[in-house]
């Protein structure tokens, strides 16, 4: 019995001595911030306040920007869990490079860009998965 306790002491304390060391909050939210993620966002926002009419824009702004941080919120908390600490100071290094920030300028006209060039796909894509389908 005592050495299994020991066995499992030793277990436990190489369990601790490798685990990687969480990033903050703070620091991942940088990252989602300057890889330009908000230019994906005002993007859709966009296209969608479009649809939506005048006199409920303003409500609709209030009720997005409110979802938008529970989506920020989740996305922190999913890139705590993927990377760590040492990976997350990797990115925002990258961010901070000339081109990291080049590419966090372009985030929003390329994903305008993206947007418009699958809405003219819309029908072909429909049609081949209609086509599977039956």
């Amino acid at each position: 019995m005592k050495k299994f306790i020991v066995a499992f002491a030793l277990v436990l304390t190489s369990q601790f001595g490798f685990a990687q060391e969480k990033a903050s909050r703070e620091d991942v939210a940088k990252v989602i911030e300057r890889s330009g993620a908000a230019g994906q966002m005002n993007a859709a926002k966009k296209q969608v306040l479009a649809m939506i009419p005048q006199d409920k824009k303003a409500a609709f702004v209030v009720e997005f920007d409110v979802m938008m941080n529970k989506v920020k919120d989740k996305t922190i908390d999913i890139y705590q869990e993927e990377y760590t600490k040492d990976d997350i100071k990797a990115m925002l290094d990258f961010y901070n490079s000339p081109v990291g920030k080049k590419m966090a300028e372009k985030t929003e006209a390329i994903a305008t860009k993206s947007q418009e060039a699958m809405a003219g796909l819309q029908s072909e894509i429909q049609t081949m998965v209609m086509k599977y389908m039956q």
